[in-house]
């Protein structure tokens, strides 16, 4: 495993830079947003697993779907939760995994207004801009494809019903479907999460650093190489999400792609009704990913040497 990730080491200035299409993220990201919020139970929730079901079954070779009951952490009644796994070269052992969470917040509990505090919240950033990311990659990926390298893809649902305070009631969704992730296992998992921030900053998560260090430096080294300086070679704070319910279950090295500050330290919109599209940007979703893409033709490519 450590070897995989040790052949990345490739010198980028010798190789054509890939360039991913930021304005087609913006426009999975919009096209999510149309739906309305996208909590478990809720229509919108329902229309996009139908959306994302069809746009992967288009660009992938295989779409799995994984339904399981969960209790919610607020009500206590049993709620079905979908996590949406597809594959692009399935027939390779070699394999990395890309995750985001497509629910939304039910309750928009840090919004600074006590009437919108039990309103659900639309997700632009936490929520549509990772699996924004993801919809544009597997695009790509599908007509460009790699030769050494299988890509996994999981979009997780249940991520964000959790209680402040209970660690253990978040990212519902990556721990159930952690139990029976198909083989071949990815040899590490990447999780992007509110990364379309017009703002975007991107300190490293100490949790991906302790759980993945070398795939951390590789991926923030190589966004300072390619020029994008919201990559910030620096410790940020520690965060519960997808990464760390699969890495808990799995043991497989996980690192999470994230901006908490949204939109900087002194100004929130992180579970408010303030978490909508203009508060995006396709420059974001480039930057992220574009180093995203460039990673992984670069590790396809030491896979051959």
């Amino acid at each position: 495993m450590k070897l995989l990730l040790l052949l990345f080491c490739v010198s980028i200035y010798s190789q054509t830079v890939l360039y991913f299409d930021g304005n087609n993220a913006m426009n999975y990201l919009n096209q999510q947003c149309d739906l309305g919020p996208r909590y478990p139970g809720s229509s919108g929730h329902t229309k996009a697993i139908q959306v994302y079901k069809k746009h992967f079954e288009k660009y992938s070779d295989d779409v799995m779907l994984f339904d399981d009951y969960v209790i919610h952490p607020h009500s206590l009644d049993s709620i079905q939760l979908t996590n949406i796994f597809s594959r692009l070269n399935p027939e390779i052992n070699n394999r990395i995994l890309l995750m985001a969470h497509f629910d939304t917040r039910e309750i928009a509990d840090k919004d600074l207004n006590q009437d919108n505090q039990k309103k659900p919240i639309l997700g632009a950033n936490d929520g549509a801009s990772g699996i924004a990311v993801l919809m544009e990659m597997v695009r790509f990926l599908n007509q460009n494809p790699l030769s050494n390298l299988g890509v996994d893809f999981l979009l997780t649902d249940g991520e964000d019903m959790g209680k402040p305070g209970d660690a253990d009631s978040w990212a519902l969704g990556a721990k159930v479907f952690s139990d029976r992730i198909p083989s071949p296992l990815p040899f590490a998992a990447i999780c992007v999460d509110m990364v379309g921030d017009t703002e975007l900053t991107l300190p490293i998560e100490r949790h991906s650093y302790m759980q993945a260090p070398q795939l951390v430096l590789d991926i923030w080294k190589l966004a300072q190489e390619l020029g994008y300086a919201q990559f910030q070679m620096e410790l940020g704070r520690a965060i519960i999400d997808d990464h760390t319910a699969f890495y808990n279950k799995t043991g497989i090295p996980s690192i999470d792609i994230i901006d908490f500050d949204y939109p900087n330290k002194n100004i929130n919109y992180w579970h408010t009704l303030e978490d909508t599209p203009d508060k995006c940007s396709a420059q974001s979703l480039e930057a992220v990913g574009t180093v995203l893409i460039n990673y992984l033709y670069r590790l396809d490519l030491g896979m051959n040497e």
